[in-house]
């Protein structure tokens, strides 16, 4: 019979429950949120000096399996021992009386037990822990190698080679030295033609990362590119962000696209050319994630997808390197396709505050905040996404109204108040104003100024950020590394140039930190940056000895071999400031007409609503249809009297934009809303009226339509206006116990006659929200045949749950919980 020995720990991802049984010599931890296997190891004595064993994880979203094989220098005592009961802990005692120096080798393979012990056979074999150390010494000492600085300042030089090794600890290998590896599917798969990688954070690593692995890893990178491919035919789909090989649904885009193209447009091409692009132009025509939306409307919607501005952005700049590639594979269809998506971020553009933002409803997401972090953006706020056009800088310059509105817009970002509203984001660090270096879609930011012809601005913010926001010190990286980005964009930026938009081909300078720095090139050239004189600012240039004058540079120029050298001021100059030397970065071809947006108007009303239509595009007329009916131009504000739908639509000449359609709802104008409570800004779901404007919220809270409350008690007072005889009352809430929203734990009912007389109470218990992680919506609809007198007002309470319970994961953080109200529905 099994012993069971249990031991209940906290964790940082939760209560979990140590269970260790004897008969199977193992011990298994089960999840007690989710009474869900979490970890488990089998461990095997083959000998006196041998152990094999398998180690087995479901967390979170991912199946790992590692095995293991050790071996030991000396003998285990009692190896072959049995227990009664099982330990809680397994000490290895050895047989050494001489008390000589104890060595345990340690083979590992996701493959089988056999794979890791001809891992380590083959890997370590007999060598000594001194040989070891030695080759491993060895191997970084050439990878580290690949760039070599010279620079008297010693900070300077520890935190470059700090942050040129963390580059190079991710992707990770994830095969054995037969080739053999676990695929998505789970099943072995056997390669001898490349590497196989995991560990692909792409959200993140495809900014720089991956652009600086094709200058110094050029090998590794056809073999990325040959491990996405395999990835996509083990599993449907190229992987989004992989760990351990497997898909773990995080992050957004499908960044597995930029990286290919970024190599491919840079010749990097020893893979199946035709088998990428296919993956390519799948991983862009799902319809998960908001694609659906993104494919037939242009953009998503606030209520239909989490993070829509997020989302658009980072699909239209996929789109746009799928479109690169399929020029350059003569693939004319595919390219007309892809370029217009790449325009899609101009859906999102707001005339009125200049700045990239939710749609809802084809109106734009309000009260808007742009320091507000909330569900329309990943990671960030409107400051830190609004600039994230990098395939079409010169597009969204125009958008703004020009270059010094651009130009101006950048200032006010750096120079912003650092403070942020709405939900807390741990992830928005290493902040200069609002721009945020310690999360990566900032990155590029500082070097827009070179589109806009002030690169002496460039050089100031790159400067600050390599100075202020690296250190040698434990802490010195200003935000989570993510596998290697915080540090690529170090490296590159230090060397003096950066990849705003990988898959161009084109490095913008900022400015370079060190005297003198030479890439050596797998093709066996070298590429020098030297720095002459004081200064973070440019006054010349010159490429292999010849005067140069553009602020950016080309991938060729490095590949090719040679030196670029700057001579440096103190003082800001006009170098690069002819707008012959600008980058460009610009789409030209098959412009995309925006569809129309609600500018003005309410889309729920009492009496009635104005609307307002507005638009981005030049020389275009607009069209809207009331309900299906025949289309009639847009001429003069549309007044609606009666719920129903309005389609809009742009055209120009033979061209014309998506069709947006969008539901307009009535409420009784006679009630009006109270609230005695307050709410939050991110989650207002347009203001009072959202309680009574017909509109429901879906089982996702970050679908715009849920008004959220936290650490209060609702109080809401309804005036119906004129008395009237009430038959029942619902009210809908929301749970989602992961995010901290819970059901109340009673909702009080209270009617008044027109005296202010109370005339019934109806108390309503809710059902315990529970631990289970499920979004759910409970709308309890009370019938009230008892209450004859007519009724003027009806007051609504709901108790808020408080204090999260000690099974949450937000217990220890003194965690409160929320309320999510959309509906009251008086009939």
């Amino acid at each position: 019979t099994d012993i069971d020995v249990r031991l209940t720990v906290t964790e940082r991802a939760g209560m979990h429950e140590y269970r260790f049984r004897e008969s199977e010599n193992q011990y298994v931890i089960l999840d007690l949120l989710h009474r869900d296997k979490l970890l488990e190891h089998d461990v095997q004595f083959l000998s006196d000096t041998e152990i094999t064993g398998k180690r087995y994880s479901s967390a979170w979203a991912t199946k790992q399996m590692l095995y293991f094989y050790i071996k030991t220098s000396h003998p285990i005592k009692n190896w072959n021992r049995k227990y009664v009961t099982t330990p809680e802990i397994e000490a290895l005692e050895l047989d050494n009386p001489d008390n000589e120096p104890v060595t345990i080798k340690i083979g590992i393979s996701p493959v089988d037990e056999e794979g890791a012990k001809r891992n380590l056979e083959a890997e370590i074999g007999d060598k000594d822990f001194d040989t070891i150390k030695k080759e491993a010494n060895n191997a970084w000492e050439k990878q580290l190698h690949k760039i070599v600085i010279v620079d008297d300042n010693h900070d300077n030089k520890v935190n470059f080679y700090s942050a040129l090794y963390h580059t190079m600890i991710a992707p990770n290998l994830y095969q054995d030295v037969d080739g053999r590896y676990r695929g998505m599917d789970l099943e072995i798969h056997e390669t001898q033609d490349f590497d196989y990688y995991t560990v692909f954070s792409l959200w993140d690593t495809y900014r720089a990362a991956h652009p600086l692995y094709t200058i110094i890893e050029q090998k590794r990178t056809n073999d990325f590119i040959n491990t996405f491919t395999a990835k996509y035919e083990e599993g449907g789909i190229m992987p989004i962000w992989d760990l351990s090989g497997n898909y773990t649904g995080c992050m957004i885009g499908y960044h597995a696209v930029p990286v290919i193209a970024d190599a491919y447009m840079k010749g990097i091409r020893d893979y199946d050319v035709d088998l990428a692009f296919e993956a390519m132009k799948h991983s862009a025509t799902r319809d998960k994630l908001g694609l659906d939306s993104y494919k037939s409307l242009g953009f998503i919607p606030v209520e239909l997808e989490s993070e829509s501005v997020s989302k658009t952005l980072e699909y239209a700049y996929d789109d746009w390197t799928i479109a690169q590639m399929a020029q350059e594979l003569n693939k004319p269809d595919d390219y007309k396709t892809y370029i217009q998506r790449a325009q899609y971020y101009k859906n999102l553009y707001n005339p009125a505050t200049g700045f990239l933002q939710g749609r809802m409803r084809n109106t734009w997401f309000a009260p808007f905040k742009p320091e507000e972090v909330n569900f329309n953006y990943t990671e960030a706020n409107a400051w830190q996404y609004s600039l994230y056009t990098p395939q079409d800088i010169s597009g969204h310059i125009k958008l703004m109204g020009g270059n010094a509105a651009y130009e101006k817009h950048l200032d006010k970002m750096f120079s912003a108040s650092m403070e942020t509203s709405g939900r807390h984001q741990a992830d928005i660090t290493g902040l200069i104003g609002q721009y945020a270096h310690g999360n990566e879609p900032s990155h590029h930011m500082a070097y827009l100024y070179n589109y806009v012809g002030k690169p002496h601005k460039t050089q100031e913010k790159v400067y600050e950020i390599l100075t202020s926001l690296y250190h040698n010190a434990p802490d010195g990286v200003s935000g989570n590394e993510d596998c290697g980005q915080m540090s690529a964009w170090y490296v590159l930026s230090s060397l003096g140039f950066y990849p705003v938009t990988p898959g161009s081909n084109q490095y913008i300078i900022g400015t370079p930190l060190f005297d003198k720095a030479t890439i050596n090139l797998e093709n066996g050239k070298q590429f020098t940056i030297e720095k002459h004189g004081d200064g973070k600012y440019i006054a010349s240039a010159k490429a292999n000895s010849q005067p140069y004058y553009n602020s950016h540079i080309t991938h060729n120029l490095i590949m090719n071999g040679g030196t670029l050298a700057f001579e440096m001021s103190k003082e800001a100059t006009d170098w690069g400031t002819a707008q012959e030397n600008w980058p460009v970065s610009s789409i030209k071809d098959e412009l995309f007409i925006t569809p129309p947006f609600i500018e003005k108007g309410k889309i729920a009303f009492a009496d009635s609503t104005v609307i307002h239509l507005n638009q981005v595009n030049e020389n275009s007329t607009m069209f809207y249809s009331r309900d299906e009916s025949a289309w009639q131009e847009y001429n003069k504000p549309i007044t609606l009297y009666n719920a129903g739908t309005l389609s809009v639509i742009a055209r120009n000449g033979d061209k014309k934009s998506p069709v947006v359609t969008t539901s307009f709802y009535k409420y009784d104008k006679d009630m009006k809303v109270t609230l005695n409570h307050s709410y939050a800004n991110e989650y207002s779901a347009g203001g009072n009226d959202a309680l009574i404007d017909g509109m429901r919220g879906t089982d996702d809270f970050r679908s715009g339509a849920w008004q959220g409350t936290q650490n209060e008690d609702l109080d809401v007072v309804i005036d119906l206006g004129n008395p009237r005889t009430i038959s029942s009352v619902e009210v809908g809430f929301l749970k989602d116990q992961r995010s901290w929203i819970f059901w109340p734990k009673t909702v009080t009912f209270e009617f008044y006659n027109e005296h202010g007389e109370m005339v019934k109470n109806i108390n309503r218990n809710i059902p315990e929200t529970g631990k289970e992680e499920v979004s759910k919506v409970f709308r309890p609809r009370l019938e009230t045949p008892d209450i004859q007198d007519k009724i003027k007002f009806i007051k609504m309470k709901a108790t808020t749950y408080g204090k999260l319970p000690k099974w949450h994961l937000g217990y220890p953080l003194d965690g409160t919980s929320w309320i999510f109200i959309d509906e009251i529905n008086v009939n």
